[in-house]
């Protein structure tokens, strides 16, 4: 099987997985469940890649590995701290009335799917590589990224739900831990696991083609749906977070300003 009929049927995959998924939300009128589908979403892809291209090779299950602890770990984190509709979807179910539940489909699970499908190219790069290749520098730099993203991503998440669990933190910002260096912990992190796979794909022939993949999805965690919508939303809640983003970097970790 060539590498585009399985990747078409990875595809059909992700529709198929999301549309399953917008059918839950429609019932439970909360259209945000997809993204608790988010991270399981490239576990789903990663295996049927390794299985479509019947992979024997290390790399390929290393990477699937990999992004299977990554995507559960963030799927059971999100369901966690599940509390009903968020309000980006809420503003949309009001935009478009009682369209939504049909119109969402598109707008929001079928488009997360095609995002996904298309982020998940080295996952696919990486499940051709059929046999036993020497460990290579980008490998090496690849894991590397791979660990230090997923572990700062974890520890910026468990740190803030923490500090959501006191109610004496209610109106507060969060300035300790990792928190102190980057205003965007978790989504630094996000950023550096894809960049980790793009890498160890690039060990496999054609792997290096696929950097559209971590540019996107660092655009996406800068510019979309993370820290740009974070940065106004916070803004407009938190009077003391104009102070804490004069003295903390935005996105790449760094000493506060204030010493």
């Amino acid at each position: 099987m060539s590498v585009v009929d399985v990747s078409l049927i990875g595809l059909e995959a992700a529709l198929l997985a999301l549309t399953v998924v917008w059918a839950l939300s429609v019932r439970l009128r909360d259209a945000s469940i997809v993204d608790i589908a988010w991270g399981p979403g490239f576990v789903l892809l990663a295996w049927l890649y390794v299985v479509a291209l019947d992979a024997s090779g290390v790399r390929p299950f290393l990477v699937a590995g990999l992004v299977t602890v990554w995507g559960l770990r963030l799927g059971a984190h999100i369901l966690a701290r599940h509390r009903g509709e968020d309000p980006r979807y809420q503003a949309m179910r009001a935009r478009h009335g009682d369209a939504f539940w049909w119109r969402s489909l598109v707008v929001v699970f079928w488009l997360q799917a095609a995002i996904l499908w298309f982020v998940a190219w080295p996952l696919l790069m990486a499940a051709r590589d059929a046999g036993p290749p020497p460990f290579r520098v980008t490998d090496a730099a690849g894991l590397l990224l791979f660990v230090v993203g997923s572990a700062v991503e974890a520890i910026g998440d468990r740190q803030l739900s923490r500090f959501r669990s006191d109610p004496a933190n209610r109106g507060r910002v969060l300035d300790t831990g990792l928190w102190r260096y980057t205003r965007h912990p978790n989504y630094f992190g996000d950023a550096l696991v894809w960049w980790g796979v793009y890498l160890i794909a690039c060990s496999t022939p054609g792997g290096w083609l696929t950097a559209a993949s971590p540019v996107l999805m660092t655009w996406l965690l800068l510019r979309v749906s993370g820290v740009t919508l974070l940065e106004r939303h916070m803004a407009s809640t938190r009077p003391a977070y104009a102070a804490y983003a004069r003295r903390t970097s935005v996105f790449v970790p760094w000493f506060s300003r204030e010493g």
